[in-house]
């Protein structure tokens, strides 16, 4: 068809043109780029697409690979300027119902209608060609800019925490680092994947939030309230969220505060708390009763004499979680309350200390935590 191919090699020109502008016209993306991303890179994809329309005019049978590998390139270069692939197959669509529009406009006058039903195999058949090898070369750089994106991500985590300097890393990742900070520590039983967990976290802040999947720590952004974010993710992920969080008031205060919470997690788990959030004020007693020193093995030594009856040391560690209160520790131990206050006695005769005296009580207490920590 060397008439057909004349023609339209005539009118690349401004069918190119034509085709950009119905791209900024209808599909929301290209509507928001500037004036000179659309006569450049814009105009340039469009332009090589139809240039190998054209050559399909001219030369007959099957598209060889080498004759997508600039209409690829440029596909993955738009890719990498975050064009989303939705926009992009809009794009093409656009420009294939122009094509044809002008195919059958300067056809009208010498063409038979075998010209232009091969006029239309073949845009059908380069579409067929193009459009698998774009969306393959789409995914594959959305796939290499989702991994450099969370390397960058990742180390400007590592340079918050670290009290390193993060403005060139935060402009890499198109972050941007307010001044106010939670710092969260958490651990997930059972574990759920790292990318469910991202989701979870970024949907229940309503923005991308840094963490790091291997420490189980996060940076949550100001007005992110860490207590209903835990409380989200054990809802959504139907796991048990253990977690710790401080505040830091200045991007300086970060490492400070990752250090605080991480030794509250550290803590907490240690002595077998119970899934939920806590912070520093939560464990001021058992952080105390933690550092190492005779005190802390003479307070684990006062239940030495219980080390033989575990049910009586479970009796006194369910007495002190329901903070004294018979009817609810009987209830959890599945006892009567007669049994329940033979139990206390027993414990009583055996290390001197009864529940019932506040001062005795308060070394019961203690010593607990510090068995725990021993």
């Amino acid at each position: 068809m060397p008439d057909l191919h004349d023609r339209m090699a005539g009118r690349l020109a401004d069918l190119t043109g034509e085709i950009v502008a119905g791209c900024a016209a209808d599909v929301p993306f290209y509507r928001g780029l500037p004036a000179e991303t659309l006569d450049g890179p814009v105009r340039e994809s469009v332009g090589a697409v139809l240039g190998l329309l054209l050559r399909m005019l001219r030369d007959p049978g099957p598209l060889r690979p080498a004759d997508l590998t600039w209409v690829v390139e440029l596909s993955a270069r738009r890719a990498r300027d975050h064009v989303p692939l939705e926009a992009a197959l809009a794009a093409y669509l656009i420009g294939a119902k122009a094509w044809w529009r002008t195919v059958t406009r300067v056809a009208d006058d010498f063409a038979t209608a075998d010209d232009l039903a091969t006029a239309g195999a073949r845009l059908l058949d380069g579409l067929a060609a193009v459009m698998p090898a774009v969306v393959l070369a789409h995914i594959q750089a959305q796939e290499d800019l989702r991994g450099e994106s969370a390397r960058s991500r990742q180390e400007l985590l590592a340079a918050l925490l670290h009290g390193h300097p993060f403005q060139a890393l935060a402009q890499d990742a198109r972050v941007e680092v307010g001044p106010r900070h939670t710092v969260l520590m958490v651990r997930l039983s059972p574990r759920p994947p790292d990318r469910l967990v991202q989701v979870a976290v970024d949907a229940h802040a309503g923005t991308p939030v840094l963490v790091d999947h291997i420490d189980g720590v996060a940076l949550l952004p100001d007005g992110v309230d860490a207590a209903s974010l835990v409380a989200s993710l054990h809802e959504a992920l139907d796991t048990t969220v253990l977690a710790t969080a401080a505040d830091a008031a200045t991007v300086a205060a970060i490492p400070a505060a990752a250090a605080e919470a991480r030794e509250v997690l550290d803590l907490v788990t240690r002595i077998g708390h119970p899934s939920g959030l806590y912070r520093f004020d939560d464990v001021l007693v058992e952080y105390q009763l933690a550092r190492p020193g005779p005190g802390l093995r003479r307070l684990a030594a006062k239940l030495d004499p219980l080390a033989e009856h575990p049910y009586l040391l479970e009796t006194l560690r369910v007495f002190v979680r329901h903070g004294h209160n018979r009817r609810q520790a009987a209830l959890e131990l599945h006892i009567h309350r007669n049994t329940l206050d033979y139990r206390l006695h027993r414990i009583t005769t055996m290390t001197g200390l009864d529940p019932a005296v506040p001062a005795h009580a308060r070394i019961l207490d203690a010593a607990l935590t510090a068995a725990d920590l021993r």
